[in-house]
């Protein structure tokens, strides 16, 4: 077996803001294996400031897993699921098949929430009425950097025009609201008939999440709150001790499959929902990522629709076609610059 990796700079079509700051560009890592002429392939795609495994020495543990693949990467998620992914695709036949099913042999979709991106109210109306018209019913709104009435009043106004029975409402604080502050703040979210908020306040206060979670007129999703949590017994843990309604599955930031697994089991045990979400990895990764969520069956729209946001993505079979996802087999992976 050989391994080698490859990096890409991401290109962001334009600038797009979250409550951590606007992202321009975004690195990420592929881990090409080739054996008997087969190759798989698996992408690695940490997030600055969010992965845990956001490290100076991220590149040196590529060069090891290079030389021992059998190496305990339970610190680097993105890295152990980039080579979950490479052996997936290498097994079953290195044609990034990663998941046989309706999804992967191009006869059904998987609904997607429209993704609005934080800017000026302007450029966020503008977002809204595109993916309104593209026939969205499920849209996902990033807030927390620009004045909270000023988002109030966005959300008011797509509410007013479409009632909850039409439209879908998420938001996604990224840990933005203080604790203090927290609970009014969902109150008056509450008053549009939001769906749910993700991570309103930052990771690992999980008392106050817990309150939050027992008087919110708000559902709450975790997202962030699990991304430093590796092992079982304390993913049990964390969704006894919080009772989020629901949470939010990034496979990169968790370390892969067989780890957010481990996460529907034992939200399920608790009646905790999920979704799944990608976390803006480039077509290889979101190509994966969307075979393993549709043979997971979940409920609702799934946070599957970024591979449309840089100018220099891979070009793939994968397509959107009103609000869902699909995976054309017509159509073939341009790899050329990978391999």
């Amino acid at each position: 077996m050989r391994i080698r990796w490859k990096k890409r700079i991401l290109n962001f079509k334009r600038p797009s803001g979250t409550s951590r700051g606007v992202l321009k560009q975004k690195p990420t890592y592929y881990l090409i294996l080739e054996e008997e002429g087969k190759i798989g392939i698996g992408e690695c795609s940490p997030l600055s400031g969010l992965s845990i495994d956001d490290r100076p020495d991220y590149e040196d543990q590529l060069d090891t897993v290079v030389n021992n693949p059998e190496i305990d990467l339970m610190a680097f998620p993105s890295i152990r699921f980039g080579l979950e992914m490479a052996k997936l695709d290498h097994a079953n036949g290195g044609q990034r098949m990663i998941y046989e099913s309706a999804f992967s042999q191009g006869r059904d979709g998987i609904p997607i929430n429209g993704l609005i991106w934080m800017g000026a109210p302007d450029f966020m109306k503008s977002q809204i009425n595109d993916l309104l018209k593209r026939g969205f019913t499920c849209l996902k709104m990033k807030i927390g950097a620009i004045n909270f009435q000023d988002e109030l009043e966005i959300l008011a106004r797509i509410r007013k025009e479409y009632p909850a029975s039409d439209l879908i409402l998420r938001v996604d604080a990224n840990g933005a609201f203080s604790p203090a502050e927290a609970l009014e703040k969902l109150k008056r979210l509450s008053e549009l008939s939001l769906h749910s908020i993700e991570q309103p306040i930052k990771a690992g206060q999980e008392a106050e999440m817990a309150r939050l979670c027992e008087v919110s007129p708000l559902d709450i999703a975790l997202d962030e709150e699990l991304i430093p949590v590796l092992n079982l017994v304390d993913k049990k843990k964390l969704l006894e001790t919080i009772k989020p309604p629901y949470i939010i599955l990034k496979p990169s930031l968790v370390g892969g499959f067989e780890s957010s697994d481990e996460w529907i089991s034992e939200a399920e045990k608790l009646g905790i929902d999920w979704w799944a979400t990608s976390a803006l990895e480039s077509n290889i990764g979101l190509n994966a990522i969307s075979q393993w969520t549709y043979i997971k069956n979940p409920n609702g729209h799934q946070g599957l629709g970024t591979g449309s946001l840089y100018t220099n993505n891979i070009d793939s079979p994968l397509e959107i076609q009103g609000e869902h996802i699909h995976y054309n087999p017509n159509r073939q992976w341009q790899l050329d610059e990978l391999l």
